[in-house]
């Protein structure tokens, strides 16, 4: 009972810490402090509302980490889900600041994302390690995807966001590599087009808000 009250309290702390940005990374420098802005407002108005989407993005990245970390039964993949989280607190940070600078605001449902992932995650992560690992490489795929847009949308003189949204793509797709590597199964097709449909819903709401 103890072990288990302990492991919650510290859940609840990653959470809190993560939800205020306060969640230690790797450390790595912020890609793309080499350049300065110069961006007229209406390229300002996009980069906040794109870095506020996946700054939400990476908030549900880690819940859905510590969630299928959490449920986990192997110490080997818990190990791998919680080294991908660590590294993802990178992305976290790099995009927070990114939007502070943009003098941008954190969508106002990020506390609903990381619950909702963290929950997601734990019951994903009850089908089996395999089937876990399946979900982090169609997740991967899916970001990759999705910041591969953002990428074309943001404005060719937004240096900074530009690097820092590739440095992003890298870590996902060596993410979803590491994943597969590991004996991830294939999501069934039905699976991956709910996945694309939560994740619409999620980057939708906060673009806006």
């Amino acid at each position: 009972m103890k072990s288990r009250m302990d492991a919650l309290v510290n859940e609840f702390d990653i959470a809190l810490k993560t939800l205020s940005f306060t969640k230690p990374g790797t450390n790595r420098e912020t890609p793309g402090k080499e350049f300065k802005d110069t961006l007229n407002q209406k390229d300002t108005k996009l980069a906040q509302r794109l870095m506020r989407v996946n700054l939400a993005g990476e908030v549900a990245a880690q819940a859905l980490y510590r969630g299928q970390a959490t449920a986990s039964k192997d110490p080997e993949i818990r190990q791998h889900l919680i080294q991908a989280g660590e590294e993802e607190t990178d992305h976290l940070l790099w995009c927070k600041e990114r939007l502070d600078e943009l003098d941008g605001r954190p969508s106002i449902f990020n506390s609903f994302w990381y619950l909702g992932s963290f929950t997601l995650g734990y019951a994903v992560g009850k089908f089996g390690e395999k089937t876990s690992l399946g979900f982090v490489e169609e997740t991967e795929k899916q970001v990759v995807k999705h910041l591969n847009s953002h990428i074309d949308q943001i404005s060719l003189t937004d240096n900074k966001t530009h690097a820092i949204l590739k440095a992003m793509r890298e870590d996902e797709d060596d993410h979803g590599q590491a994943a597969k590597a590991a004996g991830a199964d294939d999501l069934k097709e039905p699976t991956k087009k709910l996945m694309q449909l939560s994740a619409k819903v999620m980057t939708t709401l906060s673009h806006w808000l």
